[in-house]
Order: structure tokens, then sequence, then C-alpha cells
């Protein structure tokens, strides 16, 4: 254990380059209420957790800010401490703290601004500690935290200070000049031993951080990987995709994946460079075939509306070739990689354990050397409740699936009949094109409850132009603004996987016909049923 640091000693270690941030660790995430929650902790004396580093004399070639603040350059002569545990109160202890920065141009700093509460509550439970707003900053109750360590202001607010408050601000003073944050520093060189720690340290948060970590140094002084990640990011983003090259966990499980057979972190670790080198490009078709064949037979336009990006890992391997020739699937390996891909997204099979990833790994690649396999062979019961229970939510697993699954209908717009552009509408995905089939109004007014009217069931592709016409209508009455024939109509309903007829105001009805219709539907995209 390392001597603590007082925050005076953090603040100039910092604006001295010697603390540090790797490029593996991830940003600042904390909202102003958890920074005014650790300034409490601080406060009274709580135990808030310590500062791990990570000594070395040999800088990163890649490095992180802290939060919004560009970091000061570190004197060679001196050891470099990065941190890695403890980078979200090391961040917010120096941003609420420090006066000498500031935020780089488009980065908030407002969560910095933390202010204490000379009339709160004073107790074990309660905080006197807040995020306060410029424009309500009351300066006779809120005291800045942000002058505590910067004399001049301090002793400028002490004179305009009523004598009553005195002696309160003098201890809120005391305790944060004299508070001590642990720290302890882990020194070496050998970047193996850093990344088991920091995969340990992380073992009950994401075990998959050490990836992040191996992303931090290029593999040799003539290949950067960090830059081959950003011109594969900047080659897919036409398609919506350049969160897959930005993305150096997903990355370098791909690398794994197709050099070792393996996703795992202990793999990545065990990865040489000249292998990473030699087959990079090869790591590029693989990516770049997986991307082509999720947007050609899933609609899938942009990232957002995929349901896991890891589906990539695997589907990379199966496509990852040394040929100048893309690999193309033969027909049965296309049904086979299609109905495992809708298998893998029904099911959420990629929330559970690493292990089935690295089990579709092997298998997809029995399937692409033409060997027996089981590829997709595993439980993928549904029922009415996937459709019935599920609230619709655009950043929700279970909903992207769906999205998916009315994609692949090739819907009609409901008033005009048109075909709907999906491309524009799947790249964005935003819940301006979900609209509900039966209207909130509608079912607000016959007594439906919130959740209930939102399950995925109720929602189908709608443009704006589309539910601005009918919005508000009961079925029945929003029949007279879809096309006048009845063919069109029932194709209208057919490819947006509804029933016949919906038109006659029974919601609970129409929730039991609907769900059969997606219930099936979702069987025969995994291959479950032959209806």
């Amino acid at each position: 254990m390392a001597d603590p640091l007082f925050i005076n000693d953090l603040i100039n270690q910092v604006l001295g380059g010697q603390i540090r941030i790797p490029s593996f660790q991830r940003g600042f995430v904390w909202d102003a209420d958890r920074v005014a929650h650790l300034m409490d902790s601080i406060y009274k004396g709580y135990p808030f957790g310590s500062l791990l580093f990570w000594r070395t004399r040999t800088p990163l070639q890649t490095e992180r800010n802290l939060g919004p603040f560009v970091l000061p350059e570190n004197d060679p002569e001196y050891p470099i401490d990065y941190i890695l545990d403890g980078q979200q109160r090391a961040t917010s202890i120096f941003g609420v703290f420090q006066t000498t920065l500031s935020a780089t141009a488009g980065e908030d700093d407002s969560w910095s601004k933390i202010y204490f509460d000379l009339y709160g509550d004073c107790s074990a439970q309660d905080s006197q500690f807040l995020f306060v707003p410029d424009d309500e900053v009351d300066q006779e109750r809120h005291f800045p935290l942000k002058i505590l360590f910067d004399p001049p202001s301090y002793r400028r607010f002490l004179k305009t200070m009523d004598e009553s408050i005195a002696d309160q601000v003098d201890e809120l003073y005391r305790r944060f000049t004299t508070a001590k944050i642990p720290v302890q520093t882990f020194t070496t060189d050998d970047r193996a031993a850093v990344a088991i720690v920091f995969e340990r340290i992380n073992r009950l948060g994401v075990e998959l951080d050490t990836l992040q970590l191996l992303s931090a140094w290029s593999w040799s002084d003539d290949f950067d990987l960090q830059e081959q990640f950003s011109d594969l990011a900047d080659e897919l983003s036409p398609y919506g995709f350049n969160d897959v090259g930005e993305d150096s966990d997903l990355m370098l499980r791909c690398c794994a994946a197709i050099i070792a057979n393996d996703a795992s972190p202990n793999t990545i670790i065990d990865l040489k460079g000249t292998d990473v080198r030699d087959r990079f490009q090869e790591v590029k078709t693989g990516i770049r075939g997986a991307v082509d064949f999720l947007r050609t037979n899933f609609n899938v336009h942009s990232t957002k509306v995929l349901p896991y990006m890891t589906i990539i890992i695997p589907l990379s391997v199966f496509f990852a070739t040394e040929s100048d020739q893309n690999t193309h699937p033969n027909a049965n390996q296309h049904q086979v990689l299609v109905r495992w891909i809708w298998r893998t997204f029904f099911t959420r099979r990629y929330s559970k354990r690493l292990e089935q990833l690295n089990q579709d790994i092997r298998e997809i690649l029995k399937l692409k050397n033409g060997a027996a396999h089981s590829l997709g062979i595993f439980n993928c019961d549904i029922d009415a409740s996937f459709f019935t229970s599920n609230v619709f939510n655009v950043r929700n697993v279970n909903a992207k699936t769906f999205i998916l699954m009315l994609a692949a209908e090739h819907p009609l717009d409901f008033t005009g009949g048109g075909p709907i552009a999906l491309g524009p509408v799947l790249r964005d995905c935003n819940k301006k094109e979900f609209h509900h089939i039966y209207p909130k109004a509608f079912l607000e007014s016959i007594g439906v409850d919130r959740n209930r009217m939102n399950t995925l069931v109720n929602f189908c592709f709608l443009s704006r132009a589309a539910n601005n016409r009918i919005s508000g209508k009961r079925p029945s009455e929003y029949r007279s603004d879809m096309p006048a024939a009845y063919a069109q109509v029932a194709e209208i309903l057919t490819k947006a996987l509804c029933p016949p007829d919906i038109f006659h105001d029974d919601y609970e009805r129409f929730i039991q016909e609907r769900a059969a219709i997606l219930v099936n539907k979702a069987k025969i995209l995994m291959g479950s049923t032959d209806t």
C-alpha cells in the first residue's frame, strides 16, 4: 500500500502530468448526483474506495483525457502513474476542486459544479452537497467547493461571509484539506501482468475489460492497431457500422476469434503481434463480410438496430479469408447462418456466458469447412409473452429483434400503401417511425394501462405522416384513411404481421390474434416450424 494522497497532492500530480488515464479505460460516466455523493462521503469520513495506479516509465502510445480535461505532458524524468481502478473517483475529485484546466470544446464539465448547502440538514444519511445550475445559485446559501483549494478566491469569499457560518466553512475546509485518498501502486513494465491485474479488478464488473487494455499499445512500430481500427471505422461508417471499428473490445475479439478460434481474454493476451499484423487483412475481410451479410439478409442498416454487436465475432470467422475474393456461403450454409442468427436474437443467447460465444465460433468454423456442426442447435422456445410482455423500447434487445422481424416482411405504409423506405428508418432507429396500431389515445379512453398498450404486439412501422392522420382514432375510424380496396388493405396488414381484421376495436382480441401470428413467424424464422 502506497502512501495516501491528499486532495491537493492529487490535483498537483494530475497537473504535473504524472497521473494519467490509459486508453483502455472507459470514459468518465458519473453524473453530478454521484459526484455530490462522493463529496458527502469524503466530508463525513466514510470509506469511498482507493485508487490503483500502474507505475511505469514507458508511456503508452494512446491515452485518454481525464473526463473533459486534456492532461499536460509528463516530465520524462519521472514515472507515470496510470489509473487502473478509481478513474471515476479521481476525475470527480480533480474536476470539483481544480481551477487550472478548462474543459475541451464540446465537453460537458457542469457535473463539477458541486456546492455545499450551508443551511441544509446535517445528518448521517442526508447530504448537504448538491449540483446547482448557474442560474439557481444562492450565494448566501451555496458554498462552491471549487474555491477550497484556490486560496485567493477562498479568502475573498471569507470576507463576504456572515460570522454565523464561519465555523461551518472552516470545518468544511479542514475536512477536505486533511482528507486522505487511499492509494495502491503496482509497478511493472510487464504489460501482460497489467492485463491480468486489470481483468481481476474488473471481474465483478465487465469481465472483458481486459480487451480494452490490449488496444492501448500497437503491435509494432510500423503497425498501429488503433489506427487500423480507426481506418476500418471510417470504411464502415457509410453503412452505419462505424461503431464496429470504434469498439476496441469487439475488434480484438474478432482478431482472437479469427486467429485463435477463441474470443476469451486470456487468448487475446496470448496473441502474438506478428500474427495480428500478418492476418489483419483477413480480419478486415471477415468483419466486412459479416457486416454485408447482416445488411443484406437482416436489414441491419446500422448498429443501432443490431440486437447484439457480438454476433459479428463468429460471423466474421465465417467470412474471413486471405483470398482477394470474398467468401460466399452456399445455399445450405446461408440457411444455417440465417436460422442461427434469428435463434441467437430471439433467445438472447449472448446475454449469457462467454462460452456460448466461443461455442458458436467453433461450430461456425466447422460449417465453413464443410464438416458436421451443431451451429444453432440449442433450445429456442418462444411464446406469446415475448410480444405481449416486453415493452417497446428501441434500445432493448427484444425490441430490436422485433424490429428486424417486421422489416423482414418489407412493410407497406398504412395510409398510402407504398413501400416504406427501411434504410433511413433503420439507420437512425428512433421511436418516431414506430407507432401503435391501436392508438394510445383510444386505449387510454377505454382504460388500458400504459404497459399493456406499449407492448411489442401493438407496434408496427408507421410513417409520421400516416401516424398524424390516424393518431387518436380507433381502428374502425382510421380504416377510412387507408386505401379503399380490400385487397390492398389485406396486403398492408399481412406485411405488418397483423390479423386480417383489426377494425373491430377489441384490443384484447387483437392482442391474442396478432401475438399468434408473431409467434408463428418467429418460429418460421428460427426454423422451428414448417407452417
